[in-house]
This record gives C-alpha cells, structure tokens and sequence, in this order.
C-alpha cells in the first residue's frame, strides 16, 4: 500500500502550516490547540520551506529560554526536510521516519504539499489492513466450513 492509500484514509487531512514568520508562541498555540505533533513552514510557492515539530518548540524553550519569545519558525524549523510522495509506500515511508528519528513525513507532488502524514497515521493504517485481512480470512473459511 501507498502513502496516498493513507492520506485518503485520513479523516483530518488538511494540512497545518505556518509563514516563516510565524512565532514560537503561535506554532505552540497551534501546536496544542489543534493536537497536532507538528506543523509545515511554507514558502512563496507553497512547497515546504521547513518543518517544526513539537520537540523543536521544547528544544527552543529549553536551550533559549530568555529568549524564546522573540524566536520565529525560521529559527527552529528543520530545513532539508525529508519528503514522500503518494506513490511512496508505507513501509518505505516508516523506513524514512526511522533512519531519520522523526515522527511526520509530508507529501509532496512536483514540489507541491499534498498533505502530512505522522507514524500514527501510519500504524493505524497498517492495523486497518491487518483487521481487514483476518476479517476476510474468516469469511473465506466460513463459506468452507
């Protein structure tokens, strides 16, 4: 199955993202109102300029207390963010956000977002397709029986 099989399956698949400009306060705000583990820093274009998650808002706090106030996305975002396309699988994907310790992987078409997915989203995808395979299982041996 593909990353596109799970932004469809998504309920909330709109994507949450904030201007360079945006604040730490704000992302943190966003960060906790929408219970969400991160949000997507777009450029002029709306490709993805960066990330921040909810880890880089506690690194910030935690190494720039005086200072976190006056702290932009820019600051903190990570920069070369790793990117998945739909067509990327979901064990290729979990590869990615494994090697690479993070928890959020965008999606991405001809440098377009076309949404985010999170390890979360992932598992629950992957135990769908297990409870839909032993459902279909059962069936098959019922009709045997």
């Amino acid at each position: 199955m593909s990353v596109g099989a799970v932004l469809k399956a998504k309920i909330a698949a709109q994507v949450v993202s904030v201007e360079p400009s945006a604040t730490v306060l704000e992302i943190a705000e966003i960060i906790s109102s929408r219970r969400i583990g991160a949000v997507l820093v777009l450029d002029d274009h709306g490709g993805v300029a960066g990330i921040v998650s909810e880890r880089d808002v506690v690194k910030a706090l935690a190494a720039h207390t005086d200072k976190v106030v006056t702290m932009r996305a820019d600051d903190l975002m990570t920069h070369n963010v790793t990117t998945a396309t739909a067509q990327t699988t979901i064990v290729e994907a979990m590869e990615l956000m494994d090697h690479g310790y993070f928890r959020h992987l965008p999606v991405v078409n001809d440098g377009k977002v076309e949404g985010i997915i999170s390890i979360r989203d992932l598992v629950k995808y992957r135990i769908m397709e297990h409870e839909r395979d032993a459902d279909d299982m059962k069936a098959y041996i019922g009709r045997m029986v």
